[in-house]
Formats: C-alpha cells, structure tokens, sequence
C-alpha cells in the first residue's frame, strides 16, 4: 500500500467515527430533552371532580323537584350521564335555552373546568317523587359518569325561593371530591 492510499483510508476512518459520535450525541441529547418525544408523554389526567353549592328548593309540587350545584373538575374531561336518589323514580337531566326545557342524554364536564346546573340553566329534576323532600331535609344524590366512579352526595333542601349569591357557596351541602383513589362514602 502506498502512503497516499494509506492516509486516504485514515481521514476516511477518521471521518466516519466522528460521524459516528456526533449522531451518538445528536442521539443521547434527543433521549435527555424537552420531553417531547413519543416516549415521553406525559400520561392524560383522570378526571378530578367536586361538587359543590348543591340544593334543592323544597318543591311547590308533589311529584316533582329540581336540583342544582356545581361540578368542578380539575382533571381530564367526563360526561355526567345520569343520576339517582331514592326518593324520585327518575332524576333526568335538562337543559333550558330561550325558557324551553329539554331533556339532555348527558352533560359535558370539561377538564380543567366546571359544569354548572343552575336555575334558569342546565338542571336536575326529580321526577315521580315517592315523598316530598321538606326544608332542613338533606336528600341522597347520585351523580353517574361516563369515565369516574358514582360520587354520592346528600343535598339540602332550601326555601322555595332560595337563589345562591353570586361566587358565593352558602350550602350546606356535603361536598364530594372524586379522585381515583378516593372512597365515595357521604360525610
């Protein structure tokens, strides 16, 4: 072999290992980064949910009541699908847009925010109540999800014309949070 042949073949060798560790460290600080490679994802939330400023405004009719509070939800998102207490043969949902009720399959819950079932707005109702719920009274409620565990909740019931000031939860209902974890007992 000449020298000339002999150094061609060294710069090639030469180039080829430094190729070699650059795309080694190209590779490893790729692997170390921002967190946005396919492995590294962060894994999607549960749904985190608590309901809060829940009542029910004791009802002017025998067979019928509705219910109101808010879900807050600090994971992913959920849908409220349904609910139940014992003394309603039905709780359906509805909603009300330009004063006409309707009845609703579902409720969205989105994540990171809050469903609101409010007088004049999305709502519950009790229907073919086995008993009318009185004053002072609290009433099991349980609130069905697409993706959570069943959150059972005991509601107060108010003064027919009870209306909650603005930001400010003056119920006294038991507040539930709903976590993975977490057991769904009432307080």
């Amino acid at each position: 072999m000449s020298h000339r042949t002999t150094a061609r073949t060294t710069t090639r060798r030469r180039a080829l290992v430094g190729g070699a560790i650059a795309l080694a460290s190209a590779l490893t600080l790729a692997g170390c980064g921002d967190g946005s490679g396919p492995g590294d994802q962060e894994t999607p939330r549960k749904p985190e949910l608590k309901v809060g400023g829940a009542y029910i405004p004791e009802p002017t009719m025998d067979d019928m009541a509705a219910g109101f509070f808010t879900l807050t939800n600090k994971g992913s998102a959920d849908k409220l699908t349904s609910a139940t207490s014992d003394i309603a043969g039905a709780v359906t949902l509805h909603s009300t847009k330009g004063g006409v009720m309707k009845e609703q399959k579902s409720f969205d819950v989105p994540a990171g925010g809050k469903l609101e079932l409010a007088s004049g707005g999305n709502h519950l109702m009790f229907e073919k109540l086995k008993r009318k719920p009185k004053q002072g009274e609290k009433v099991a409620l349980t609130l069905h999800f697409r993706t959570s565990d069943p959150i059972t909740i005991e509601v107060p019931v108010k003064e027919a014309t009870y209306r909650p000031k603005e930001g400010h939860d003056s119920s006294n209902a038991s507040h539930m949070s709903h976590t993975p974890q977490m057991s769904h007992s009432s307080h």
